[in-house]
C-alpha cells in the first residue's frame, strides 16, 4: 500500500536529519568573513597557562585622563584588535612588582546559596565551582558537580582573568598576586550581594582593585576593576579572560546523553554562535574580533561563559596546545593619564544551563542550550513544558500534558486521518476480492483500487501525515530533554527517577511498544503480506530502540501512542455505525 511505503519513507527522512544534524554539529561551516591566525599563538610559551593577551598598542586606545581633562571615545570596531596572546617579540608572562615578596596562596574560599568557589590568590583565578543545589549523580546527593577544577591536569579547566598592559610594564595580570582582607566570604542570611575585592600595586603609584560580585541565587558573577594611576606616567591596560582545559576525544551516541552533547569551545560574535571543535585544525587557529559577543565552554547541561563589556571590540582566540585549549576574550586598550581612574567591567557565568539567568547574562547566552535545527519548535516546546511544570510541579505530567495539547492542536488532521483509515478498515474484504482478482495484472489492481478509493471518498495517503507531523515533535522532544538542564535528574512517579536518562527497568519502553502493537491491530491490515510482516515487527523494533533513549521521551511517544488508539476506536465506532445507517 502506497500509505506503508511513505511512512517507510518518513522514518528513513527522520533517521537522515537527526545524522545530518549530528554531522552539521561536529564539522559546522565556517563563518563568513572569519579570520584565521595563521599560528596557535602557543608556539613562545610551555604551558598554555601561562600566556598572556598582549594588547596592540599601535591601535587606537580609549583615554582615561585626570579630571578636568578631556578624553577621546573607543575606538570602532576592528580598529583597536589585539594581537595574538603570544606574539613574537611580546613577553609570555608579565610579574607584578611585589612577585618577589612573600605571597599567601591560600585559596579564598567563597559561599553562597548557588556556589562554593575557590579563588586563587595568583592571578585571582577561579580554581574551583562547585555548583552545589546539583548532585552529580542522583544517588549521591552529597557530591555536587564541580564545574572549575585544579586538582589534576586531567580535569584541569580553570577561569583566568586579569589586566594586561605593554610589553615589559608590570600589569596585574592572572599571574601576579593579589590581596585580600579575608580568606572566607559567605552570602549571609538576608543579603542579596557578596562582593569579594582583591588589590594589587606595581609599586609605582598604579593600584588596581579586582572585585567579584556574586548575587542571591544567580550564577552569574560581575567582574570590576577599579584602576587608579597615582604615578607620573600614563599607562595603558585593556582587560581579558580566558578559560583554560584539558580536552579529550569523544565518541559521541544518541543513546547515550552525557557524550551526544556538545562539549568544548564556543563562541558568539554578535550574531551567530558557533561551537569550536578543537581537533579541527582551522577551529584550533580561530581568531575574531567582534563587539556584543561571548565565549563560553560547554559541557552536557552545564557551562562557563565570560561576557565582555558591551559594545567594545573584543578579540576572540582559540589556542590548542596537546590535551589543552586555551580560548580568550581580550578588550581594546585603555590609556590612563597620571592622576586619572579608569574601571573594566565584564560578566561571567558559571553554571547550569538555566535559560531565564542566561539570556539576562548576556546576548543571546541562551543559545548554549542547543536544540539544534529544530529550535522554531523545540524553544517553543520548552516554554510551554516549563509553563505547565510551574503549574503541577512534575516534569512527567507536564510532557502527558504538553502532548496531549499537541494531539488536541492537529486534532482536525489526525481525525481526517483516522476516518480515511476506518473507511479502509471497512473496505477492506472488497480490497482482498479486487486483489484476488487481479493478482496477476497490477496495472489493473492499481485502476480498480483507485476507483474504490474514489467511490468510498478514501485518501490512502492521509493515514501518513499524522505520523509525518510526530516526527519533527518527537525530534523537538529529544533535544529539549537533551538540552535542558531544568528536567536533569528530574523525578516523574514510581520507578522513573530521572525524565533525562532511559527508563532503568525497561517498563516505559514495553508499555510503548505493546501500544503501538495494539495500534497496528486496531488499523486496516496491509495487503501486502511482506508489509504486514514489517509493520507487525515494527513496535518490535521501535521497543529496542527506544529502550536507551530517555525516559521522557519515551514517555511522550507512549502517550502519543495512547491517544491515537483512543481516538482511532471512537472514529472507527463513528464510522461503523455511518455505514450500518447507509446500509439500513
Amino acid at each position: 500500500m502506497p500509505n506503508i511505503r511513505v511512512m517507510l519513507w518518513v522514518a528513513l527522512a527522520a533517521v537522515l536529519f537527526l545524522n545530518y544534524e549530528a554531522w552539521m554539529r561536529d564539522y559546522p561551516a565556517s563563518f563568513s568573513g572569519t579570520s584565521q591566525s595563521t599560528s596557535s599563538g602557543s608556539a613562545s610559551s610551555s604551558k598554555l597557562g601561562d600566556s598572556v593577551p598582549q594588547a596592540n598598542t599601535a591601535a587606537p586606545s580609549t583615554v582615561a585622563t585626570a579630571p578636568g581633562a578631556s578624553g577621546t571615545a573607543t575606538a570602532p570596531l576592528g580598529s583597536a584588535a589585539p594581537a595574538p596572546a603570544a606574539a613574537p617579540g611580546a613577553p609570555t608572562t608579565v610579574a607584578a612588582a611585589d612577585a618577589g615578596a612573600t605571597a599567601d596562596t591560600e585559596p579564598l574560599h567563597i559561599v553562597t546559596d548557588v556556589l562554593d568557589v575557590a579563588i586563587n590568590p595568583k592571578g585571582g583565578e577561579l580554581d574551583r565551582a562547585d555548583i552545589v543545589q546539583y548532585p552529580l549523580h542522583k544517588d549521591t546527593p552529597n557530591i555536587p558537580v564541580r564545574l572549575l577544577n585544579h586538582d589534576g591536569e586531567d580535569s584541569l579547566y580553570l577561569l583566568q582573568t586579569g589586566l594586561t598592559g605593554a610589553a615589559g610594564e608590570a600589569a596585574p595580570t592572572h599571574l601576579a598576586m593579589w590581596t585580600a582582607a579575608e580568606k572566607s566570604y559567605v552570602l549571609t542570611t538576608g543579603a542579596e550581594e557578596l562582593r569579594v575585592p582583591l588589590t594589587w600595586t606595581d609599586g609605582r603609584g598604579l593600584t588596581v582593585t579586582k572585585t567579584f560580585i556574586f548575587k542571591r541565587g544567580a550564577y552569574a558573577i560581575d567582574l570590576t576593576y577599579d584602576v587608579r594611576n597615582d604615578g607620573t606616567e600614563a599607562r595603558s591596560l585593556a582587560s581579558y579572560s580566558q578559560f583554560l582545559r584539558h580536552w579529550v576525544h569523544a565518541s559521541r551516541s544518541y543513546f547515550d546523553v552525557e557524550t551526544y552533547s556538545f562539549k568544548g569551545p564556543a563562541v558568539f560574535d554578535g550574531t551567530k554562535s558557533r561551537d569550536l571543535k578543537v581537533e579541527n585544525e582551522a577551529d584550533s587557529k580561530f581568531s575574531e574580533t567582534a563587539a556584543n559577543g561571548w565565549i563560553a565552554s560547554l559541557q552536557h547541561h552545564f557551562v562557563s561563559a565570560i561576557v565582555p563589556e558591551a559594545g567594545q571590540p573584543t578579540k576572540f582566540q582559540l589556542q590548542v596546545q596537546g590535551q589543552q585549549y586555551l580560548l580568550s576574550a581580550t578588550g581594546p586598550m585603555t590609556q590612563i593619564a597620571p592622576g586619572a581612574t579608569a574601571q573594566f567591567h565584564e560578566k561571567l557565568f558559571v553554571g547550569p544551563k538555566l535559560q531565564a539567568q542566561l539570556a539576562i547574562t548576556g546576548p543571546r547566552l541562551d543559545l548554549t542550550a542547543d536544540y539544534g535545527l529544530l529550535t522554531v519548535i523545540a524553544h517553543p516546546l520548552f516554554v510551554s513544558l516549563k509553563w505547565i511544570h510551574g503549574l503541577i510541579g512534575n516534569w512527567g505530567w507536564a510532557i502527558i500534558i504538553v502532548t496531549a495539547l499537541i494531539k488536541l492542536l492537529f486534532y482536525p488532521l489526525s481525525q481526517a486521518s483516522g476516518r480515511s483509515m476506518a473507511k479502509m478498515r471497512a473496505v477492506a474484504p472488497r480490497m482482498k476480492q479486487i486483489q484476488e482478482s487481479f493478482k496477476d495484472d497490477r496495472e489493473k489492481l492499481g485502476r480498480a483500487m483507485m476507483e474504490l478509493y474514489k467511490k468510498e471518498k478514501i485518501n490512502p495517503l492521509a493515514g501518513c501525515l499524522p505520523m509525518v507531523v510526530q516526527i519533527p515533535f518527537f525530534i523537538s522532544f529529544y533535544w529539549v530533554l537533551l538540552e535542558s538542564v531544568e528536567m536533569r535528574q528530574a523525578p516523574f512517579m514510581l520507578w522513573i527517577n530521572d525524565l533525562s536518562s532511559r527508563d532503568p527497568f525497561f517498563v516505559l519502553p514495553l508499555l510503548m511498544g505493546g501500544a503501538m502493537f495494539a495500534q497496528f491491530k486496531l488499523n486496516p491490515a496491509p495487503p501486502d503480506p511482506m508489509q504486514a510482516k514489517i509493520m507487525q515487527f515494527m513496535p518490535l523494533v521501535m521497543t529496542g530502540m527506544m529502550a536507551w533513549f530517555p525516559s521522557g521521551l519515551v514517555l511522550y511517544w507512549l502517550t502519543n501512542t495512547v491517544l491515537s488508539i483512543v481516538q482511532q476506536w471512537r472514529v472507527n465506532k463513528v464510522v461503523g455505525a455511518e455505514a450500518s445507517k447507509q446500509r439500513s
